[in-house]
């Protein structure tokens, strides 16, 4: 899903080309968004907080715009390494960012109160001095009346210059917002080729299909600190592709539970991500899943590389 970049001197004049940044809490429907927004499955989406761990690049067009998302980890108060990493990467996407949207779980509002989490990034966000729009998502969950408080009192903070409301499940208002950016981006060069739908190299993809299988299998029986990596890629002579991955996890127990009873529960999981990486790589797929135990992966500089973030100290 990478492409090389566009040579600007060969490209039409009047295009337009902009970086737009999805923050929010966790759980707050970004990857769903950006996934409706590309139209296609960039982003692995679980009920399970803080599942994207980096940063995401979507890429969107519409008429004559390229409109490049940046969909980041959530933010919430870090208590862990790869929490802060996380978090890191979340505010260094949205400094980055040509525009920012803000996502706010419109279901979880009190009244006229977002979530805690949606306001400490309120609070961030005017220390920064960042220029956003909200959107507020999820209102296929919410009441009319619900809404209009929590958007009249979002709007009372003079942080967003627009407000949307949208439901990425369902897409309402999605196109709405995606029309507002197309039309308010830049004018430049598009930065990537018409047919490239994200920047994410396709070993990182499949260990994130998986990853995503994992956490839908096992929900709360599997702790937070699990992960995902393609160990080897090779093409075979028919066209279709073997991959092995491992799956780390802290314990033996921790091991016990992805393979389940007679290795059932790991079968399961790779039958359905090989469905997935299938349809996403358009291509027949050989997979091979293995379980490592590796105490402490969460403090090894290795696997913070591997999944793109930057290791606190």
């Amino acid at each position: 899903m990478n492409g090389a970049a566009l040579d600007s001197e060969k490209q039409p004049a009047g295009r337009r080309c902009g970086f737009v940044a999805l923050i929010g809490a966790p759980n707050a429907g970004k990857s769903t968004l950006l996934n409706a927004l590309v139209g296609s499955k960039v982003a692995i989406v679980t009920p399970k907080v803080q599942t994207t761990r980096n940063r995401i690049v979507g890429i969107a067009i519409r008429g004559r715009t390229q409109i490049v998302f940046v969909d980041t980890p959530g933010i919430f108060p870090p208590r862990r390494r790869l929490d802060r990493a996380m978090v890191q990467a979340a505010w260094s996407g949205a400094a980055a960012a040509d525009y920012v949207a803000v996502l706010v779980d419109s279901a979880r509002a009190k009244d006229d109160r977002p979530d805690g989490a949606s306001e400490r990034i309120l609070a961030g966000l005017k220390e920064g001095g960042y220029a956003a729009s909200l959107v507020l998502n999820k209102t296929d969950k919410a009441s009319r009346e619900s809404l209009l408080k929590l958007a009249q009192a979002l709007d009372a903070t003079n942080l967003f210059g627009r407000t949307f409301m949208i439901s990425a499940l369902t897409g309402d208002g999605v196109d709405d917002f995606a029309d507002y950016l197309a039309a308010n981006l830049a004018e430049g060069p598009w930065l990537y080729p018409e047919d490239q739908i994200a920047e994410i190299p396709l070993r990182q993809l499949a260990a994130e299909i998986t990853r995503e299988k994992l956490f839908l299998a096992l929900r709360q029986e599997l702790p937070y600190a699990a992960t995902v990596e393609t160990e080897a890629w090779r093409e075979q002579p028919d066209g279709s592709v073997r991959i092995e991955q491992l799956i780390f996890v802290e314990r033996d127990t921790q091991k016990a539970i992805v393979l389940g009873k007679g290795g059932r529960q790991i079968k399961a999981i790779g039958a359905a991500s090989r469905a997935d990486l299938e349809t996403a790589f358009e291509r027949r797929v050989h997979l091979f899943l293995f379980v490592k135990v590796r105490p402490g992966w969460g403090d090894d500089p290795d696997r913070y590389r591997e999944m793109g973030l930057d290791f606190p100290e």
